[in-house]
């Protein structure tokens, strides 16, 4: 996976984007903002189910200069939890289909898991966020739970950062915004 380029596509396939060598990190996230989020996205008709059954959200993370979108640029829209956020999400309008949330100041992209088919997705290394996790949910132990993010977590971005010469891309290929009611 080191040199490869894995091209991923929204249900219909109609939106392709690839992806370069390894991801920074595969994470699960449990912030209120990405339940929230991951709970309205799925909503949507036709909308694939984004949050588990301990209603974390899956990612793989890459920096932005290693992500292309190959088609289907025009069915791309952004979604913000507030008009002021920082983060968005982006969708594949065509079947509703969560492709990525961009945190727009950052170097990375966090690919929404559900892209990949099962048997390729990178194993999983972490969860974060947990102290948002539901009441009742009790989460396996088979990766680090911490309750934020953990030096490692903050380690693997900064270097990501600074292989990049510590440079921000813009993502210059998402056409305008939708509403969700």
């Amino acid at each position: 996976m080191e040199d490869k380029i894995t091209t991923l596509h929204c249900q219909c396939g109609n939106v392709c984007l690839g992806v370069e060598r390894r991801p920074i990190i595969s994470a699960e996230c449990l912030c209120k903002d990405c339940q929230t989020a991951g709970a309205l996205l799925q909503s949507l008709p036709d909308a694939p189910k984004m949050l588990d059954q301990n209603s974390a959200t899956r990612f793989v993370l890459y920096r932005k200069d290693r992500v292309r979108c190959i088609k289907g640029q025009e069915s791309l829209r952004e979604y913000r939890l507030n008009p002021e956020s920082k983060t968005r999400r982006v969708i594949a309008t065509c079947c509703n289909t969560p492709v990525f949330l961009d945190f727009t100041n950052g170097h990375w992209l966090s690919m929404y898991g559900g892209l990949w088919p099962q048997k390729n997705l990178p194993p999983l290394e972490i969860r974060t966020m947990t102290r948002d996790c539901p009441k009742g949910v009790v989460l396996s132990d088979d990766v680090p739970n911490p309750k934020t993010h953990t030096g490692m977590f903050y380690f693997k971005l900064l270097s990501s950062w600074a292989a990049m010469g510590f440079k921000s891309p813009k993502v210059n290929y998402v056409n305008g915004s939708i509403q969700i009611p």
